[in-house]
């Protein structure tokens, strides 16, 4: 599977979805984790962590057409919209 971790959108939200132990845990099962470029940013989570880890630095629309997995932290906003297919698996996390 390829599991994508794009960058937080929202206004004020500094998180990211997934750390790069995380995505090590992933790369280690044999999958395959494109992380947005500056995604952990905003967590302190450099690039060359997750580089480290295993995983693969990339833009948004490769993060977003290649993933079969899409891994946020938040809900979709309208920007990304254009993004969701309907064989795209979306996990976030729901503040209801």
């Amino acid at each position: 599977m390829i599991v994508g971790v794009p960058k937080e959108i929202k206004d004020n939200e500094y998180r990211v979805s997934m750390t790069p132990p995380g995505a090590h845990q992933l790369v280690e099962a044999g999958h395959t984790v494109l992380v947005e470029r500056g995604a952990g940013d905003g967590s302190f989570f450099p690039d060359e962590e997750y580089i480290e880890a295993g995983a693969i630095i990339v833009s948004a629309d490769e993060v977003w057409s290649r993933a079969n997995m899409v891994v946020k932290v938040k809900e979709p906003l309208p920007a990304e919209y254009g993004y969701l297919r309907p064989d795209l698996i979306l996990f976030t996390f729901l503040h209801l």
